[in-house]
């Protein structure tokens, strides 16, 4: 049974990055990964998706063109790193797999089978 592990997460200020990791007890060869993340008193909302071999990428609107997902699979790791985060950015981020290869790639939290525990990401001054 695959199993994440996500870290990287911590406190950072308005205007500032992290880099986000998602490591895999085994190979992610056959899952795609995506991003979520959720707020407090919020649901879980979809963040970004890499398909199985990295050439399918979306994002969600609100951090389309800050935040770039990309995969290492000889590494077993997919990274989200967050450029130009804001307060709306905080939240505890969690990866999830997706054994389904889609024809169309989203943001479904259903899609997700085995999730990781999440890491802890505060924007704050």
């Amino acid at each position: 049974q695959l199993a994440l592990v996500e870290s990287g997460g911590g406190l950072v200020q308005p205007g500032g990055s992290l880099r986000l990791s998602c490591i895999a007890s085994s190979s992610l060869e056959r899952y795609a990964i995506g991003w979520f993340r959720q707020a407090p008193w919020k649901e879980r909302e979809g963040v970004a998706r890499i398909s199985r071999n990295g050439r399918g990428i979306i994002y969600a609107d609100s951090v389309d063109g800050r935040f770039t997902i990309s995969r290492d699979n000889a590494k077993k790791t997919v990274y989200l790193q967050m450029n130009n985060v804001n307060f709306d950015d905080t939240g505890v981020y969690y990866c999830g797999a997706d054994p389904i290869a889609r024809l169309q790639s989203r943001l479904l939290i259903g899609d997700y089978d085995i999730w990781g525990q999440g890491t802890q990401v505060t924007v704050s001054i």
